[in-house]
This record gives structure tokens, C-alpha cells and sequence, in this order.
């Protein structure tokens, strides 16, 4: 596991590849009035990878605020993936890996509104 982390870190840090796929989600960013949207939009992503490249991506966004959001998400990644990602796919449910992706997309496409909404009222 430690090898998939290292090599998506080093896609994320020294290729285009996360910034190219979540172009998409840069809009959406900047429609909540999340500050840094283009630095902050590969860091929702990459948290299927690995646990803590969020909070790595994270480290240069100058805004509080934005990083309040990615480590809110990047906890709901988290406690999704190491509890009820892997009960799913250690249980009888007929679920492949692109379809656990999908609602780990679905689950961070729901909850950002959430915590983008308690960012806003904290850091207003």
C-alpha cells in the first residue's frame, strides 16, 4: 500500500495528471467560493490513493479556510475507506473496485457542500 501512495504522490508532484482529471471539479469549487480552487481540486481526489496525500497536497494552499475543507473531506475519505470500504469489499456484495471509486467520488461530491457551507460560517 505504501508503494501506490508513493507512486500517485509522485504523479500528483511532478505530472499534470490529477490537475488534468479534476479540471471538471474546479467550476464546482469555485461556485461554493472556495479560495485556491485549482490548487485545492487534485487534493479530493487523491485521497482514494492514500490517506494522507490531501493534507500533503494541502501544504501550500496559503487559505485557512480551504484547508479546513481538504482536511474535513480528507477525514470522511478516510474513515470511508478504512471501515466501510473495506467491510463492502470483504463481504458477499457484488462490488468491484471501479464501483467502490464511484461512491467514494459520490460520498466526497455530497459532503463537500456540507463542510464548504461550516467553512463558511466559521471563517467569515
Amino acid at each position: 500500500m505504501v508503494a501506490i501512495g508513493t507512486i500517485v504522490l509522485a504523479l500528483t508532484e511532478f505530472t499534470p495528471i490529477f490537475t488534468i482529471l479534476t479540471k471538471p471539479l474546479v467550476p464546482i469549487l469555485k461556485l461554493m467560493q472556495i479560495p485556491e480552487a485549482e490548487m485545492a481540486a487534485p487534493a479530493f481526489l487523491v485521497g482514494f490513493a492514500d490517506m494522507y496525500l490531501p493534507a500533503v497536497l494541502g501544504k501550500n494552499i496559503a487559505s485557512e479556510m480551504t484547508r479546513f475543507i481538504i482536511g474535513c473531506v480528507s477525514i470522511i475519505q478516510i474513515i470511508y475507506m478504512t471501515e466501510v470500504g473495506t467491510l463492502i469489499l470483504k463481504s458477499r456484495i457484488p462490488l468491484q473496485i471501479g464501483e467502490l471509486f464511484l461512491i467514494f467520488v459520490l460520498r466526497t461530491l455530497i459532503t463537500l457542500p456540507l463542510i464548504t457551507a461550516i467553512a463558511h460560517f466559521i471563517y467569515r
